[in-house]
């Protein structure tokens, strides 16, 4: 697959997507819940048609997000954001089926618009727990001071007229007993809600496809909830659905030396992996090592002018030359939907592989013109 890519690309593998969708398929069917995909995570839609075979719709962080969704993933569309403008409403009440506040200020700010879609767009509050799973406090909805969910206090002397529903997210890349210990202090905080509600939605960053995940569990929660509250369940994985679906494939350009060897890719990390530097993290590479294991050791870095533009260290049983291919694993969440095209760096193709026929499709190659028209 590495060599028959061109490079730079994205490669996402359709076995493997298949094989994560018919673990999620599992868990709908066992426990009676609604998975939705989150698009923050992978938007890739030409590969939409497969996973909407599965999965009941979508969740969008923004009206963009919303509306791609209902042009080329159809189903479900529940659409949250921290605040809205009056012109987001507006949009997202044509496009959703559930619209989340994040706040009472905006539930009622906002009520003459969505009262007018009562029976069509489904709303919700999304509630901070204050229990925090979070082991990087960039992406912990729940750390103190977030402005992400309301707390409990602030429902004090609050109407819930007209809400159906409630959704907290709070967990990042975790199994299941994480969640496990957030849907208790929920309850705790927030159960006396519930019999009101229509609809609980637990939010995203459940691992459910990784291996070690205890779907026996998740599904024993789900029907838990379901049974208790009478309410309809949602989860809204989004690297779930693209665990070890991708790889970025890479070459070598050049080799320097300053102190240690440095090999210069034509990816980078801040234009096509910036959680490298956000988390920070080291991704796996296919035939790469921890630094020293192998006798021949690498600084990897990316083409662009950010000095700190550094993917990490690691080591390899053969020097590497220019024009070497090395792919980068686990690469389809979180990296085609933050990428940029900083210094005018080549934006990487956009593949799909097919392992029944060994197919590799380019979907979509990125031009200068990609590049022109972000600008004015």
């Amino acid at each position: 697959m590495t060599r028959l890519a061109p490079s730079p690309a994205f490669v996402v593998d359709l076995g493997r997507l298949r094989h994560n969708l018919a673990i999620l398929d599992e868990v709908q069917r066992r426990s009676g819940a609604k998975i939705l995909m989150a698009l923050k995570a992978f938007s890739m839609w030409s590969v939409f048609p497969i996973i909407a075979r599965t999965l009941h719709g979508v969740c969008a962080s923004s009206p963009w997000e919303a509306r791609l969704g209902r042009e080329e993933f159809g189903g479900e569309v529940h659409s949250f954001a921290a605040a809205f403008k009056e012109s987001d409403v507006q949009e997202l009440l044509t496009t959703s089926n559930h619209l989340v506040f994040n706040s009472f200020n905006q539930l009622e700010r906002f009520r003459p618009l969505w009262e007018q879609y009562a029976g069509r767009v489904s709303v919700g509050l999304r509630v901070n727990p204050e229990h925090s799973e979070g082991h990087t406090p960039i992406y912990d909805p729940a750390a103190p001071k977030s402005r992400l969910g309301i707390v409990r206090a602030e429902f004090e002397g609050k109407s819930l007229e007209g809400v159906e529903g409630l959704h907290f997210h709070t967990l990042c890349e975790q199994l299941f007993d994480p969640l496990e210990r957030t849907a208790k202090a929920f309850e705790e905080k927030f159960g006396e809600f519930l019999p009101q509600m229509k609809w609980l939605n637990l939010g995203g960053g459940h691992h459910i496809t990784r291996q070690g995940y205890d779907i026996d569990k998740l599904v024993e929660l789900v029907r838990y909830f379901r049974k208790k509250y009478d309410l309809e369940i949602y989860l809204e994985p989004g690297e779930a659905i693209a665990i070890g679906t991708g790889i970025l494939v890479s070459e070598v350009m050049d080799v320097v030396h300053n102190e240690v060897d440095i090999a210069i890719l034509d990816v980078s990390a801040t234009c096509h992996m910036p959680d490298i530097l956000e988390m920070p993290y080291r991704p796996e590479i296919k035939g790469g090592f921890d630094p020293d294991e192998k006798p021949h050791g690498y600084r990897l870095g990316g083409p662009s002018c950010l000095a700190g533009d550094v993917i990490g260290d690691w080591s390899f049983e053969k020097p590497l030359a220019a024009g070497d291919r090395l792919a980068f694993l686990d690469m389809s969440h979180y990296t085609m939907v933050k990428t940029t095209t900083f210094n005018g760096i080549q934006h990487p193709h956009i593949c799909t592989y097919e392992p029944q026929t060994g197919e590799l499709k380019v979907v979509r190659s990125f031009g200068y013109q990609d590049f022109k028209s972000r600008l004015s």
